[in-house]
């Protein structure tokens, strides 16, 4: 043996030398990212189907790409798409969508599991919302809370009877959930899912702005509780089959409808922004970072 060449003793085993040259390329690819060079981006993916409500169509925020829908040209998915370059892109989501509209059409709009194929690769879903009536709940706080501000007169509408009814909702919901993660399973069987959740709408401290929205003091902090229970259901449901939950309320803390126009990520009515109730186009911006980054993990 040449005296120049290492000995079998002193040569690490070649899987061992894999091991540690990953993991040094780690560590210089950890301190890029700490001294705030930007990440390489992951490899393209193949064909992307977005599905979804209003909450993932982007309702009025200019400029709407389909009016049936009310879908934007600058919702979450098509940012997270313009990030990713997809093989292809197919947006399906649609204003009021609810877990039945996945199978059955909407209006004009076809059922939204047609958008999928075999060969879909990421699939990013938001539902549910309308499935518990989000809108004829605030609808009804609002109401009840320009006769009793200072109480809280919704929770009692909806727990008169000892029960919370929307909290019953909710876990009715899950199974809903359920059949849509397996339907898109069962479509695309080779795609990634990821089950985008709700980002906060009003104050996480559990206060409220009646001058700005006129939900009672009291109400506040059940509908944020209601909206976080309706997360955490999604949350179990995506770990229940495999799918990844993407959290969108925690980094929208903050950002409520209570807060003034430039920090607010979601519209107290409706405006020019958004439609009442929804993120506005920088609310969706903060989406698709959140959806974006999960898509990313390998």
């Amino acid at each position: 043996m040449p005296a120049d060449s290492p000995s079998p003793a002193r040569r690490a085993p070649r899987p061992l030398r894999r091991l540690l040259s990953a993991i040094a390329a780690a560590a210089v690819a950890g301190t890029a990212l700490a001294a705030g060079a930007p990440a390489a981006h992951a490899a393209s993916p193949g064909p992307y189907v977005a599905l979804g409500d209003s909450y993932t169509a982007g309702t009025g925020i200019p400029v709407e790409t389909d009016a049936n829908c009310g879908r934007s040209d600058r919702n979450y998915p098509t940012l997270t798409a313009a990030a990713l370059a997809p093989a292809s892109f197919t947006d399906a989501s649609c204003s009021g969508a609810t877990t039945a509209h996945m199978t059955t059409s909407q209006g004009t709009a076809p059922p939204q599991f047609d958008a999928l194929t075999p060969d879909t690769r990421l699939v990013t879903v938001g539902i549910g919302g309308n499935d518990i009536d989000f809108v004829g709940i605030i609808g009804r706080c609002v109401i009840l809370g320009k006769v009793n501000p200072f109480g809280a007169p919704c929770k009692a509408s909806y727990t008169w009877s000892g029960t919370d009814q929307l909290a019953q909702r909710i876990d009715g919901v899950a199974p809903r959930i359920d059949a849509v993660l397996q339907g898109i399973r069962d479509r695309a069987p080779d795609a990634r899912i990821l089950l985008v959740g709700y980002p906060v709408i009003l104050p996480d401290d559990g206060t409220n702005c009646h001058s700005i929205v006129p939900i009672a003091k009291g109400d506040a902090p059940w509908l944020r509780d209601t909206e976080k229970r309706l997360n955490a259901m999604l949350a179990a449901r995506a770990a229940a089959h495999g799918a990844v939950f993407v959290d969108t309320y925690t980094g929208s803390v903050g950002h409520d409808l209570c807060k003034p126009r430039g920090t607010r990520w979601v519209e107290p009515m409706n405006d020019i922004d958004s439609a009442g109730f929804h993120p506005n186009a920088a609310g969706h911006e903060a989406m698709a970072r959140a959806v974006t980054a999960a898509a990313a993990q390998p």
